[in-house]
């Protein structure tokens, strides 16, 4: 009996162990489930954060003509004479003859008008005879003085040495004349002057004679040189004076304007509207013609340095000419917020004039991308840096959208994109190698 009691007895040890480890099995499954969580968490947000990306906006299209002429800017303007010369007189005058006329073409050196010349001729003959005459008296003075002339001062010299030996003689008779009482103190006094004057008139002429033989002064040599100097100075600036009485073409060219009539005075200084004229002709080589053009600010960055353009006239629309910019103004204008621009013309004809109305479009330096159809199109420019082989990524709204295109060959502003953009989207420019169609984007800051 009590063995079976015993037997009915029950066991909790065995109880608790199995209630402890379903507890411990709850615990590990919520672990893991909450560990699950996060991680679903942590990648949810991972997959809903934008990445940073660098976003340029697409540049309006530009057009391109049937020839591929890729056309960024359109400008009007005017034909002008590269230089322009209006054509004066050195010196002043009254016009004899004038052979040109408005229109008439010249080679450089032909005369174009000839000056009363008179006066200027009268000068020129003044002067010539005034140098030959400082000539034949540097010779003279070169040359020194000729032996007839330092014979002749020898022979006064000797001729005066006889006087004096004649008075010394004199003088010594009269002495004893006078000693002995014979003759007066009057007369010794006279003989006494009549022997100093002949040692005065020996001494004199010897260095008359001495200057003889040492010929000029070398002060009077240069002094005269000098003056001959001078003189043929004067007589070339006189020919000079007479010489652009005859006023000759600087330039081959054409005559744009003619100022003077036969008969009319010229000046060298300035003068008004009335009177005598300051200028005779004005004249320009057509061969070297510009078009004048006052760019707007906004649009003058799309240009650069010898930028090449197509150039048409109101007169003569059929007839194209290239050109390029060579001319640049170093300053804008302020008040019309323009910068002026000069455009060569490569090749002019006979058909350009200047102050004529023209047209310059300015083309890329692109390579051509020819519409197949012959008709003019648009196409895009984008940084090298945007495109993925063959598509781009634009940024709509938050997400980065896959975008197809086409290209034509590349510049040194970018890409030619024929079709895909229109212009004005938001570029990715550098797009990271992993970014997916669709993918939430934001802009770098």
């Amino acid at each position: 009996m009590e063995l079976e009691l015993k037997n009915l007895k029950i066991d909790r040890t065995a109880r608790r162990e199995k209630e402890s480890k379903s507890v411990l099995k709850l615990v590990v499954v919520a672990v893991i489930v909450a560990v699950a969580a996060i991680g679903a968490v942590l990648l949810a947000k991972k997959l809903n954060a934008a990445t940073p990306v660098q976003v340029v906006q697409v540049q309006s299209p530009v057009s391109v003509s049937a020839a591929g002429e890729q056309t960024i800017l359109s400008a009007t303007g005017y034909i002008i004479a590269a230089h322009k010369i209006e054509v004066a007189s050195k010196v002043n005058g009254r016009v004899a003859w004038i052979g040109v006329d408005k229109g008439d073409k010249v080679k450089a050196g032909q005369v174009l008008v000839r000056l009363e010349d008179d006066e200027y001729r009268a000068q020129v003959t003044q002067q010539r005879g005034q140098l030959v005459n400082l000539k034949g008296r540097e010779l003279e003075i070169k040359n020194g003085n000729r032996p007839e002339e330092i014979e002749k001062a020898r022979y006064d010299v000797n001729q005066a040495k006889a006087d004096l030996d004649n008075a010394k003689v004199s003088l010594d008779r009269t002495k004893e004349l006078a000693n002995s009482g014979v003759v007066s103190k009057q007369a010794l006094d006279d003989a006494q002057a009549k022997y100093d004057n002949a040692v005065a008139k020996v001494a004199s002429l010897q260095r008359l004679l001495d200057l003889e033989v040492l010929g000029p002064r070398k002060e009077q040599t240069t002094q005269i040189v000098g003056q001959v100097e001078q003189a043929r100075g004067a007589l070339d600036y006189a020919q000079t004076q007479l010489d652009n009485t005859i006023i000759r073409a600087p330039i081959t060219g054409t005559i744009l304007d003619r100022n003077v009539e036969k008969g009319e005075f010229i000046t060298t200084g300035f003068v008004g509207d009335k009177g005598a004229k300051g200028y005779i002709v004005t004249m320009a080589d057509l061969n070297d013609l510009q078009v004048e053009l006052d760019i707007s600010q906004n649009d003058f960055p799309k240009l650069g340095p010898k930028q090449k353009g197509i150039i048409t006239t109101d007169a003569y629309p059929d007839r194209k000419y290239e050109g390029f910019i060579e001319q640049v103004s170093p300053e804008a204008d302020r008040a019309k917020a323009t910068v002026q621009v000069k455009v060569r013309v490569s090749k002019p004809d006979e058909y350009l004039r200047p102050d004529m109305n023209a047209t310059v479009q300015f083309i890329s330096d692109a390579p051509k991308a020819v519409a197949t159809d012959g008709a003019a199109k648009r196409v895009v420019v984008i940084p090298a840096g945007a495109l993925q082989g063959d598509h781009v990524f634009v940024m709509l709204k938050d997400r980065a959208i896959k975008r197809p295109v086409t290209t034509a060959g590349s510049s040194d502003k970018g890409v030619i994109v024929e079709s895909g953009l229109i212009g004005g989207e938001d570029l990715i420019l550098s797009p990271p190698a992993d970014l997916k169609d669709g993918q939430k984007v934001e802009v770098k800051q």
